[in-house]
């Protein structure tokens, strides 16, 4: 049995649009798991210039940037296959689905326990120029029959179409597994683990499984059953399989579930375990005191309820205030790290770190323009890696490559003429990369700062016009003025 699918190789850029296209047909040609070249083949071009002449093919229609290459794999069960079968059903493979229009180089790989067999193709037909197109439903319809055919013909075993394509599911719940965990990776709520808590609660606590379906329900899911149960909390987008949780939580294992467990067996399972008192000696130390800006932001965390426990199943409710409430713990560590106690001092920090910013800039500029000192040097640099692949074929023996080893040798020179060599111009780019990377670093470090700094002043100044002063008693004319001006000052004005 052979099982094949299909990749495609990206344009890299103007200056080598085919990089990735070279680099895989390189890589497939590995001699030491082709059994030394011995199984390596190709359609419509030489094994030793396939690049090459696809490249000529592209810029004979003028198509060489966009995709650049097609990259199929057949993979064939283990022990089912040796590698001179396998390469002669993927040379057929290769002269039937390839070989009227297209230059390819194919390879068996018998380094691993599944033997495996690489396509390499252009993009670019060389008959007609156009370009190869893969449509969705390609492979159920031309690439794995074709495949499945060749298989039967040299008596292995076939994979079912159809079962190839319900795999398809299995792909998207994989997909949606790992969207979760890059979630929680980003620090975002994670649906699974409050999904699992709460179906195991209402097994627990379910009769039956109709009472169980009702007691998600009242914790607000939405339930489907269809060839799957899946359930959907408040806030999450799709609705979520139970079997995807784990195999205690397929439809036939949760029913089993609810037979068996009941909030009395599991008390019975829970350890007899006697209370103990337990003593311990604590040093205790001084709480230091908060600033007057400090106890100001712990005042809003409170405000906005932060400081209070909330129920893990309804966290999905409390994502904006958990975002306001990293945003006032950013900035109460600010003041708490710089030891910021008052306005004053705050307006001092942000002078300085505004003076810091302008430093970190210069100080990136300032490597900028060192670093342009080198610029032609750094070119020529390219110029040779571009041309390291040609000049060790070169240097193999392979007289093809004469141009581009002159040219690799007058890159050199030039690159001597200026008192360097390849490998120390190397190190200073690396030097230069490097002292770039901190400087952009530290000024992205300052600006953060500073930016925190000037959010903190900015809540400051628009809390400072909210704030009502106290008046000390005052007797006679002047009393009555003031407590007149508060109430034209504290009362909304009448709409004309």
């Amino acid at each position: 049995m052979a099982i094949s699918k299909i990749l495609h190789m990206k344009d890299t850029g103007s200056s080598f649009h085919g990089k990735h296209l070279k680099a895989s047909i390189e890589y497939v040609m590995n001699g030491e798991k082709t059994q030394g070249g011995r199984l390596v083949g190709t359609i419509n071009c030489r094994a030793g210039s396939a690049y090459e002449e696809m490249k000529a093919t592209k810029e004979k229609f003028g198509k060489t940037d966009k995709r650049q290459g097609y990259h199929l794999i057949l993979s064939f069960k283990e022990d089912e296959v040796d590698p001179d079968t396998a390469f002669e059903v993927t040379r057929h493979f290769v002269e039937e689905y390839l070989g009227k229009e297209y230059e390819a180089v194919y390879v068996v790989h018998d380094n691993t326990e599944h033997v495996h067999s690489h396509i390499i193709f252009n993009s670019v037909s060389f008959v007609t120029g156009r370009k190869y197109r893969y449509e969705k439903g390609d492979w159920a319809r031309e690439i794995q029959p074709l495949t499945n055919r060749l298989c039967a013909q040299y008596g292995l075993s076939i994979l079912n179409v159809e079962e190839g394509s319900k795999k398809k599911e299995d792909r998207m719940e994989r997909h949606e597994r790992y969207r979760e965990w890059n979630e929680y990776r980003d620090g975002a709520f994670v649906w699974s683990d409050m999904i699992r808590r709460d179906v195991d609660a209402c097994i627990i606590q379910a009769y039956d499984y109709d009472m169980f379906l009702q007691m998600l329900q009242e914790k607000g899911y939405e339930v489907k059953q269809n060839k799957y149960l899946a359930v959907k909390p408040k806030g999450m987008k799709r609705f979520r399989r139970l079997k995807t949780l784990g195999g205690d939580y397929t439809d036939e294992r949760i029913a089993e579930r609810i037979e068996e467990s009941g909030i009395e067996e599991v008390l019975k399972t829970q350890p007899d375990i006697k209370p103990k008192i337990m003593r311990f000696y604590v040093k205790r130390y001084r709480r230091a005191k908060l600033s007057g800006l400090q106890k100001r932001y712990f005042a809003k965390l409170y405000r906005t309820g932060q400081l209070r426990k909330r129920p893990y199943s309804q966290a999905w409710r409390y994502r904006d205030d958990i975002r306001r409430m990293q945003s006032l713990q950013n900035e109460y560590l600010f003041l708490a790290g710089h030891d910021i106690k008052t306005a004053e001092e705050l307006t001092a920090s942000l002078s300085s770190l505004t003076d810091k910013k302008k430093e970190a800039s210069a100080e990136k500029s300032r490597v900028f323009r060192e670093r342009s000192k080198f610029k032609e040097l750094f070119k020529l640099l390219e110029r040779v890696n571009n041309l390291y692949d040609y000049e060790s074929a070169f240097n193999q023996g392979d007289d093809y490559f004469t141009k581009e080893h002159e040219l690799y040798a007058e890159t050199v020179g030039e690159i001597s003429a200026q008192g360097y060599t390849v490998e120390e111009v190397k190190k200073l780019r690396e030097y230069y990369k490097e002292k770039i990377s901190d400087a952009k670093e530290k000024e992205m470090a300052v600006l953060k700062e500073l930016r925190l700094a000037e959010k903190i002043m900015s809540d400051i100044s628009a809390a400072e016009e909210e704030i009502t002063f106290d008046v000390p008693a005052l007797t006679g004319e002047k009393e009555e003025t003031i407590q007149e001006n508060k109430k034209m000052t504290t009362q909304p004005k009448k709409r004309m």
